[in-house]
């Protein structure tokens, strides 16, 4: 029976708790996964740093034009937006002429580009043999590599005698009455800058409106197919509908482009601060006065007005895309980029 007295008290006795060994492969893992936390947090931090540093830039750029425009905004206030007279001898400076300029060669050239731009990716996604498809997509980025002086020695050299002699004699003939083609034919003017934007920004709208087609699923073309739908039904009902947020995209970041095009508008345009609606008629814009005036600015207010007009572009570059992205919200609110409206 001894024994079993000393076995059951054994049992009935508490066994000492005993602590986890921790071998040499556990020691490896927890120290992996502290590591691990860490290099987390480092990532958080650094891409909170990159995130702010963009906001950090912007601010900077706003600071520094509205110090260095300082001057010209105590003497001419918000006049400077809506003046019209630019006399650096006598001191007297508007924008207005170069922001008329600027939106009105902008959205000519938009007006061109659109369409081309999306008619190119519309072929390019759904007609355009396989042979020939990157061909095709490599050219039309091949145009948004160009240099821009490159465009405008084209321009001077090809674009004006072809607009000087048949197509704003065309325009004038035919289309004179609507006030917006008469005048002097020079060849160069809003018209032509119009023109030389729209090229330089079609590979822009074309590129991003072929992306954003072919991440439409197939299956989406399929069903409108089935339907009864005729190709170009099926395009503008199945692709282009659920593809319009990716669209606009294209099209702001064109705008963008063309907003700030300084050296082939500067070289098309015919630099001249007026404010005519004949699209034949010279113009100027805020881009192209702060290029070809910078250099020449010998007082301080006439330094100060051009840095102004810097800020003013900023402004209206700001102003543009905050209505673009209302457009695309009110186009595509309660809607998936990818859903069927």
């Amino acid at each position: 029976m001894k024994p079993l007295i000393s076995m059951s008290t054994t049992m009935g006795a508490k066994r000492p708790e005993s602590k986890p060994v921790i071998g040499p492969k556990s020691r490896v893992l927890l120290t992996g996964k502290s590591n691990g936390i860490l290099a987390d947090k480092i990532f958080k931090v650094l891409l909170i740093l990159c995130a702010l540093s963009v906001l950090a830039m912007v601010v900077l750029i706003v600071l520094e034009l509205w110090n260095q425009s300082v001057l010209s905004r105590t003497a001419f206030g918000w006049r400077f937006f809506i003046g019209t007279d630019w006399d650096p001898v006598q001191g007297l400076f508007g924008a207005r002429p170069f922001i008329y300029g600027t939106l009105v060669s902008s959205f000519l050239g938009l007006f061109i580009a659109v369409p081309l731009g999306i008619g190119v990716a519309m072929y390019m996604t759904e007609m355009c043999p396989r042979a020939l498809r990157g061909f095709i997509s490599f050219m039309v980025e091949l145009l948004a590599a160009i240099p821009s002086v490159v465009y405008g020695l084209w321009g001077i050299f090809v674009l004006a005698p072809l607009m000087r002699t048949y197509i704003q004699p065309f325009l004038a003939k035919y289309f004179g009455w609507t006030g917006l083609f008469e005048g002097p034919i020079y060849g160069v003017g809003m018209l032509a800058a119009g023109v030389i934007l729209a090229i330089m920004i079609v590979p822009f709208i074309s590129s991003i409106t072929r992306e954003v087609m072919l991440a439409v699923p197939q299956t989406q073309r399929e069903a409108v197919l089935a339907l009864g739908a005729t190709r170009w039904e099926m395009v503008r009902l199945g692709v282009l509908r659920n593809a319009r947020a990716g669209v606009f995209g294209g099209i702001i970041l064109a705008l963008g482009r063309a907003l700030g095009e300084t050296m082939a508008v500067t070289m098309l345009i015919g630099n001249r601060p007026e404010i005519a609606k004949s699209l034949f008629a010279p113009g100027y814009t805020m881009a192209s006065v702060i290029a070809n005036e910078f250099t020449e600015a010998t007082e301080d207010l006439y330094l100060h007005a051009l840095v102004e007009i810097g800020l003013a572009l900023f402004l209206v570059t700001i102003i543009v895309n905050v209505f673009a992205q209302l457009l695309i919200w009110s186009i595509t609110r309660g809607h998936k980029a990818g859903a069927h409206a």
